[in-house]
């Protein structure tokens, strides 16, 4: 008799997991079956914005393979059908068909939870309002799209200034809007230290996009007919024809959290190096919904991303399908763009490494993305962190324009081998002027850090 592979979530990690195991054993050795409670499987979240925008044609180009395509897998694939409860001594989840109601239970052998993570909507008067919408699911996108064309004004206000909520600013000023930002935050991209948010929040004024930090929203005013006119703060009201939230996601874990399943301190799963969860050797888990092994730091984390979802699925698969793969961790690595501006990030910033009680240096230069002399040549700005005394890299982060951004990867394999500032400076980088300065804005920063190290003890 074969196993039977019980997935909860179709999006990425899910997916990829049930994709990799069909891989290694065929349908006559591994039944596969999926539940989704969506309506669409294998997208990318992560493009929306730029479906907004008008940069991508339509939804279906952000959906990497189709249901259909699954099936025709051998995956038993169950769309618009959600997993309510686990029962892990029986090994057994229930399901409701969102659409009939009718619920059942299904055995499994092996579980795979990848149920993402939920958007952060606080309890505010009128968030729920006509006319307020989230950027989660491709139903998100779509309903948001249709939500501009319709709009009755062209005045439009941004909740939260993380990656999707700048991504989204750029989205609507490209649809003609006016544009508002309003975050709680003292600027813009709290991934990135104030210092380096302020040169974002320079960037995205001078594009037109109102940005109002330390403001923490109490409401969204509506009007007679129930539709979103403002969103509101202890101070003002900010007139808006649609309201955009971008707070935030935080990990989908409560289905997990009623089944007993460990959970950290962020909410997130907590599992070992190849994605089981700890303590049960027939349940796996990836994705937005568990927490990640900072490899800087060496704390647990939640990241949200969908390379590591990605990769969880991969590593999954191979376990489920008897193969070996492990997922070590991360370093934090980010990037996003908002019109010409590029902003990247990796490491840890100055408040994680005060956190975790390291003490460092901080060092910030100004260079250029190419050599000063060649056409185009725009600024850049990099920081970054080394540990006080051993010099080793703890942190970069870089606003710039063309270029600046993947060079954040540099960093990232940096940290991951654990080098110093001194170490990074003798890098073999590729350099040609319509590339880069001789002395790439990495290097000087690492140089810039090296003596800082060696002049601060």
């Amino acid at each position: 008799m074969g196993v039977r592979m019980v997935v909860v979530g179709a999006d990425a990690t899910g997916m990829a997991a049930a994709s990799q195991a069909r891989r290694l054993r065929d349908a006559g050795e591994l039944e596969i079956v999926v539940f989704e409670k969506g309506r669409h499987s294998s997208y990318s979240a992560c493009g929306i914005p730029y479906w907004v925008a008008g940069d991508v044609a339509d939804a279906d180009d952000l959906i990497a393979r189709s249901v259909a395509e699954h099936r025709a897998r051998d995956i038993d694939l169950r769309m618009r059908t959600e997993v309510i409860e686990i029962d892990p001594v029986g090994r057994r989840v229930l399901s409701r068909d969102l659409d009939t109601g009718a619920q059942g239970w299904t055995g499994y052998d092996k579980l795979v939870l990848a149920t993402g993570a939920t958007p952060i909507r606080p309890p505010l008067p009128g968030i729920d309002a006509e006319g307020v919408y989230g950027v989660q699911t491709l139903d998100d996108g779509q309903a948001l799209i249709d939500g501009l064309e319709s709009a009755d004004g062209r005045a439009a206000v941004v909740v939260g200034a993380g990656y999707i909520g700048v991504e989204m600013a750029e989205a609507l000023v490209r649809r003609g809007f006016e544009v508002t930002m309003v975050t709680r935050g003292a600027q813009p991209m709290s991934t990135l230290d104030p210092d380096m948010g302020a040169r974002v929040r320079e960037a995205m004024e001078g594009m037109g996009i109102r940005v109002v930090c330390d403001a923490e929203v109490t409401g969204i005013p509506t009007s007679q007919d129930g539709k979103a006119r403002a969103v509101a703060t202890a101070d003002t009201e900010f007139p808006a024809d649609v309201v955009v939230l971008g707070i935030g996601v935080e990990p989908a874990t409560e289905l997990a959290r009623r089944a007993g399943l460990p959970l950290g301190e962020s909410g997130g799963l907590l599992t070992d190096l190849a994605q089981r969860v700890r303590g049960y050797d027939d349940i796996w888990a990836g994705g937005d919904c568990v927490e990640v092994l900072d490899l800087v730091s060496g704390t647990m984390r939640h990241i949200p991303l969908g390379t590591h979802a990605n990769k969880h699925g991969q590593v999954i698969g191979s376990g489920v399908g008897g193969g070996y793969a492990t997922f070590p961790g991360v370093v934090g690595t980010a990037m996003s763009k908002v019109c010409d501006l590029e902003v990247a990030r990796t490491g840890l910033g100055e408040d994680d490494a005060r956190r975790e009680g390291l003490q460092f240096h901080a060092v910030t230069i100004e260079s250029t993305g190419r050599a000063g002399y060649f056409p185009g040549a725009k600024p850049m700005t990099v920081k970054m962190l080394a540990e006080r005394r051993t010099g080793r890299l703890l942190g970069v982060q870089i606003v710039g324009y063309t270029g600046a951004a993947k060079r954040i990867d540099i960093a990232a394999v940096a940290l991951t081998a654990r080098m110093t500032v001194e170490q990074v400076t003798a890098l073999d980088l590729g350099y040609a002027p319509p590339f880069s300065p001789v002395w790439d804005p990495v290097l000087v920063a690492a140089r810039a850090a090296v003596r800082a190290v060696a002049k601060g003890g």
